[in-house]
């Protein structure tokens, strides 16, 4: 059978554009949440699409960060995945899925998910370098003003803007924490963030 497994990280992106390119192929079913990639066990569709799978199935993805933001984590899920018989397909990959020697089929995709891996890795420090000589400059120059807040009274999207403002509200009525991250969709960060706020105004 075929599967699809769909992620956004937040709750304001849309899944639409992924769901419709599996449905061209057509997968059985489709796995979709909104979660952040960076832990697997916050992702319950993904842990149940592992647990449905069976010997020859294939999952397909649109793109191999949907899977997994770290190398780790990718090489983690696409072990679980052969260990069960099935074998992965990424569409922003050659297409293997012809293949009928699913050993053969796997060996292919691990090459190119190997070489996917150490790009992402390699991008991704570039980008920190980038991000550090920026800041390094801006604190030479005086103008460095640190990350922007998302979720405050002066967020440039009035949507985080407002859900700032309803956060403030439930806590001064007494709702806790964890009550908070469920409702809004937020991190626990960000509501402690907004609590210590409030406690330094009182």
């Amino acid at each position: 059978m075929k599967f699809g497994y769909v992620r956004v990280s937040t709750k304001d992106q849309n899944l639409a554009r992924q769901i419709e390119q599996l449905k061209k192929i057509p997968v059985g079913k489709i796995f979709s949440e909104k979660e952040s990639g960076k832990n697997i066990n916050n992702r319950s569709e993904l842990l149940n699409l592992l647990k449905c799978i069976k010997k020859n199935d294939i999952v397909y993805v649109t793109s191999l960060d949907r899977l997994g933001r770290n190398a780790d984590d990718l090489t983690e899920i696409i072990q679980y995945i052969k260990k069960r018989g099935a074998s992965l397909q990424s569409l922003d990959l050659p297409d293997f899925s012809n293949v009928p020697d699913i050993n053969l089929r796997n060996m292919l995709t691990d090459i190119l998910v190997t070489v996917f891996k150490f790009q992402a890795q390699s991008e991704r420090e570039k980008i920190k370098e980038r991000q550090r000589e920026g800041i390094e400059l801006a604190k030479k120059r005086g103008v460095y003003k640190g990350r922007p807040v998302l979720y405050g009274a002066d967020s440039p999207n009035p949507q985080k803007r407002k859900i700032y403002f309803a956060i403030k509200k439930d806590l001064n009525d007494g709702h806790s924490v964890a009550e908070l991250v469920t409702k809004y969709g937020i991190s626990h960060g960000t509501v402690y963030r907004i609590k210590k706020e409030i406690s330094k105004n009182e």
